[in-house]
């Protein structure tokens, strides 16, 4: 698998990497075992970023992400993330990050945490005392690089001007393009880019279902895109990625990926899937080329990205 660089402080991953959200959290119920081989799987594949959380499971998503990697930690950067509480509201104050740092070296299992990303920007701290304490643990070696999630370009800059950021994690995909206003303040700072959710949540998996037909535990019941009217012109999107992806050996999960690796190299995509075939699957796009003809015809299946919000009602980012 070849390798791109994410910021300026050094940090260098496999061009795709893999989310373990799923093992644990938000999309229905699921087996660790198979999540542990799934991530075995990626690693022995070439993949070298793994990205977890503590909301995911509140300790369980990192425990299961650091005995996956164990036998070859130090091989692998590991990205987490501080910003919640158990009530899912936000809480960036330092005494809450320092807490979450050692809560999270411990569920990992690790010396250092290589990528820590603030999860979402909180309001009611400066920035500037988050990124203060992030710093405090790169000084001290527990830390490699800084990250931020869901950020807007004010947030990015007032947190660089303290600790130079890394990377920015946001959801970008065929179905998902508003981020890409924010390219122009990435590449103004440096700043690496990590997109979750590369696969639109399953629509270019042909995994999706209607939202009553999901688990009541699983998230995207209550997400607009998931919603009838919506549904249905997402699954006809997706059909027709699928033949265009089919014209070329490749399935519409492997297009999507390799249509992100198309839009700058300095984006690395983690997909996820509890599942090593899919893995394996998504593995294929780093070697899938797509031609300006090909990317033409993307953009007419989806010309701005998919139908229906991606979040429930209500729910917005900060650069949104």
């Amino acid at each position: 698998m070849q390798t791109r660089t994410l910021g300026q402080q050094g940090l260098t991953t496999s061009a795709i990497g893999y989310g373990s959200m799923g093992i644990t959290s938000f999309y229905g119920p699921s087996e660790k075992q198979e999540g542990i081989a799934a991530i075995q799987k990626a690693y022995e594949l070439g993949v070298t970023f793994f990205d977890t959380a503590e909301l995911y499971g509140w300790g369980e998503n990192e425990e299961v992400v650091g005995r996956a990697v164990k036998s070859f930690r130090d091989d692998v950067v590991i990205a987490t993330k501080f910003g919640f509480t158990r009530e899912f509201s936000l809480d960036s104050r330092p005494e809450h990050i320092r807490e979450v740092v050692e809560n999270s070296l411990r569920y990992l299992g690790v010396d250092h945490i290589d990528v820590l990303y603030q999860h979402r920007p909180d309001p009611n701290v400066p920035i500037e005392d988050v990124a203060g304490t992030v710093k405090e643990f790169i000084d001290a070696g527990k830390v490699k690089y800084f990250g931020l999630s869901e950020a807007g370009p004010d947030t990015m800059r007032r947190a660089h001007a303290v600790q130079p950021v890394s990377v920015l994690q946001t959801e970008y995909s065929l179905f998902d393009r508003e981020v890409e206003v924010l390219f122009p303040v990435l590449n103004e700072l440096g700043i690496g880019f990590v997109p979750y959710s590369p696969l639109s949540r399953g629509f270019l998996t042909g995994t999706a279902k209607p939202a009553a037909e999901l688990d009541e535990s699983d998230g995207r019941r209550s997400v607009p895109r998931w919603q009838p009217g919506n549904f249905e012109k997402n699954i006809d999107a997706s059909r027709q990625l699928a033949e265009l992806a089919a014209s070329k050996g490749a399935t519409a999960a492997q297009l999507a990926l390799a249509w992100i690796l198309a839009q700058g190299e300095h984006i690395v995509p983690i997909p996820g899937t509890r599942s090593a075939k899919r893995v394996e699957e998504n593995i294929g796009a780093a070697d899938l080329t797509l031609t300006e003809a090909d990317l033409a015809r993307i953009v007419e299946i989806l010309p701005t990205g998919g139908f229906g919000s991606r979040f429930p009602e209500g729910v917005t980012s900060e650069w949104e």
